[in-house]
């Protein structure tokens, strides 16, 4: 049994959790839930946004499955998310991306994986204001160590599930010193896995790459901005942010999350749709060594998707939020 630190989050965080842990409880799957919440809720119960009760049980736990979280505005933090990713070094940013039966999209046989640094770049927070000239500067650090590390990352990825390519996307022409780290680190890993294929592309052109001919690429690796708006590129290829996978991942701690906002405007009315979170839970089973509860699941949310009657009205249907967990339990085999 694994016992799994449940954050709601804010919005429709706590409906489409339910429907995640109403899948979970259907398909027996060996997990107990420990739930501590953060964000906009809990700041407006408690005056905290991030309490210690939280803190306690992912230190204790490990891993943790987390819907979308709002950040409030004016109260000292940047991103509840970027302060839980820094804080716990969790420095991969994993973000599956691949078409799926019965979801619209322009494009097909896409099957990508983006690993984005998660901690360093741009987000790493050092920025510095002259009032007196109106400049601002935000510094994109990026390190030696954190390069081999996300770079390492993805290589084994692609070696550990049958990967044939890895991709880093940079800017080394202009930004020389951080793109030449990530090259380094790169060709490093590239050394340890020979039997990976290796390339780099500059940012714009994999921009444009990614829109035009997507299904040339595999693994994708990159920094923290980069990866930020690639991750979304990508979602938006195979159907939207509603439907794609997210984690955080660490050496010895993971965050598995919903990638979309909390979306306030339809919280409460029970029309949410739950794909996103309950991809990211499977994400959180194979971390767990769950593989065989994973695929049950994952395969009966397929079938699910190939029926657009049973999907919620982003998707073409029109189910409410449990009733499209209640489908995916139909059809589990």
């Amino acid at each position: 049994m694994h016992t799994i630190t449940l954050i709601p989050g804010d919005g429709i965080g706590p409906e489409i959790t339910r429907a995640v842990q109403d899948i979970f409880a259907a398909a027996q799957v060996p997990v107990q839930w420990e739930e501590q919440n953060a964000g906009q809720t809990t700041f407006d119960q408690s005056g905290e946004l991030l309490p210690q009760a939280l803190f306690d049980s992912l230190e204790k736990n490990r891993v943790a499955l987390k819907g979308p979280i709002t950040t409030p505005v004016g109260k000292g933090f940047r991103s509840i998310n970027v302060s839980l990713r820094q804080k716990y070094d969790l420095y991969q940013n994993l973000r599956p991306a691949k078409t799926t039966e019965g979801i619209s999209s322009r494009y097909s046989g896409i099957d990508i994986v983006l690993f984005r640094e998660n901690t360093e770049g741009l987000y790493a927070g050092l920025e510095l204001w002259d009032e007196h000239h109106g400049i601002g500067d935000s510094i994109a650090r990026v390190s030696v160590a954190g390069a081999r590390k996300i770079c390492r990352a993805a290589f084994a990825y692609a070696a550990k599930h049958g990967r044939k390519k890895v991709t880093l996307a940079h800017k080394a022409n202009i930004l020389k010193v951080p793109g030449k780290i990530m090259l380094d680190a790169a060709a490093e890993a590239a050394r340890e896995f020979p039997q990976i294929q290796y390339e780099d592309k500059i940012i714009d052109n994999m921009c444009m790459q990614l829109v035009t001919k997507p299904e040339q690429f595999d693994v994708i690796v990159t920094t923290n901005l980069f990866g930020d708006i690639l991750s979304d590129l990508c979602a938006g290829l195979v159907g939207g942010l509603g439907v794609v996978s997210g984690a955080n991942i660490g050496d010895d701690m993971a965050i598995f999350e919903a990638v979309h906002g909390s979306a306030p405007d339809i919280a409460g009315k029970g029309i949410a749709n739950p794909t996103a979170l309950l991809r990211s839970a499977l994400l959180m089973l194979e971390h767990l060594g769950e593989k065989e509860a994973a695929t049950r699941i994952e395969n009966a949310l397929n079938e699910t998707l190939r029926h657009k009657e049973q999907c919620t009205g982003d998707l073409g249907g029109a189910a409410s939020t449990q009733q499209f967990a209640q489908n995916v339990i139909n059809n589990l085999k």
